[in-house]
């Protein structure tokens, strides 16, 4: 009896750790820009549009994201490991929001940067949701939740913005 229950914890800790590291190669849904009147890399105008507007124009997974305040699995966004030089983005706007230079490696599964490219790309709210006491960080022209920011990243700040992935678009340098 317990051999079969060591084969059968075997058997799900290998799937856990195979379905993990499948996540990792997938690439977040592409959001088409053509049909989203509202994407602009250069307006910084703060926009008023409805959720279900946004349920029009975003996939699923990036609206859940995006509008729900919901969090991609840790360790599987795309961004999580790279560093390629370039810009990264509001998938859902468009809005300047980091540089690959304020990335860097950390731990905790997503994508993290010491800091936004300005001031102003972001917007701080406190956040008391799951027993926790957190600062979500949500795009400034939009209102789309990218994450949370942390007082536990390196120096010269000393912040972690921990991203999703899904909401982040990214532009390498030179394209």
């Amino acid at each position: 009896m317990r051999s079969a229950t060591i084969l059968i914890l075997s058997f799900f800790s290998a799937m856990l750790i195979s379905s993990c590291a499948n996540s990792q190669t997938k690439s977040a849904p592409s959001v088409d820009h053509k049909n989203n009147k509202y994407y602009s890399r250069t307006d910084t105008n703060k926009l008023n549009v409805s959720n279900a507007e946004w349920k029009k124009i975003l996939p699923g997974d990036v609206y859940e994201i995006s509008r729900l305040k919901g969090t991609e699995y840790a360790f599987s966004g795309k961004y999580y490991k790279t560093d390629t030089k370039g810009t990264y983005y509001c998938v859902a706007c468009g809005n300047t929001l980091f540089r690959s230079t304020d990335k860097f490696a950390s731990t905790c599964g997503w994508p993290s940067f010491f800091e936004s490219i300005r001031p102003n790309a972001v917007t701080y709210t406190p956040d008391i949701t799951h027993g926790m006491e957190r600062t979500e960080v949500t795009c400034t022209r939009c209102g789309g939740h990218l994450g949370h920011l942390f007082d536990d990243g390196p120096p010269p700040t000393y912040k972690r913005f921990c991203m999703n992935s899904l909401v982040l678009e990214f532009e390498p340098d030179g394209k």
